[in-house]
């Protein structure tokens, strides 16, 4: 069959969507490979305070695998959120920020410790501040399709 010949795919509907939105912001995928990056950070945690519960000698050994299994458990919001973040989903916007925030102060408790989570607990403020600013630019709201206060019964 030739190319002349060749009947050309119809689009589908999720292809016509992404097409009218055009390519994803950069924006957008940082934030989203920050989230999921929290996200994975979450699990390590979780998985190491797990292991150290029941392999090791901790303080208090229930103390040491519930913290773990709700580190594990938490990492669930950023990675939901980066995951529809990729997807451009307008409700993945909400855990993002939500996450986000809840990172804020523990990066400020990391600072005023005198030990060596003083770097990380910088390193986290800055990277929320960051996905803060990323996550509320105009570019990244348009391309989630969130319209804003007042406007939510016009039409795009």
């Amino acid at each position: 069959m030739s190319s002349e010949q060749t009947p050309t795919p119809t689009p589908t509907p999720a292809s016509a969507t992404a097409e009218e939105t055009g390519p994803r912001p950069g924006r957008l995928t940082a934030a989203a490979a920050i989230a999921a990056l929290e996200g994975l950070a979450l699990v390590v945690g979780g998985g190491w305070m797990l292991v150290e519960g029941l392999t090791g000698h901790p303080d208090d050994r229930t103390s040491a695998v519930t913290g773990g299994v709700t580190l594990i458990v938490l990492a669930l919001l950023p990675l939901l959120a980066a995951r529809g973040l990729i997807a451009r989903r307008g409700w993945s916007r909400g855990p993002a920020v939500i996450t986000q925030i809840m990172a804020l102060p523990v990066a400020y408790n990391m600072v005023r410790a005198d030990s060596l989570a003083v770097p990380a607990g910088i390193v986290l403020g800055v990277v929320a501040v960051t996905a803060l600013v990323l996550l509320v630019n105009p570019t990244t709201t348009q391309a989630l399709g969130i319209r804003g206060p007042g406007n939510a019964g016009k039409q795009p």
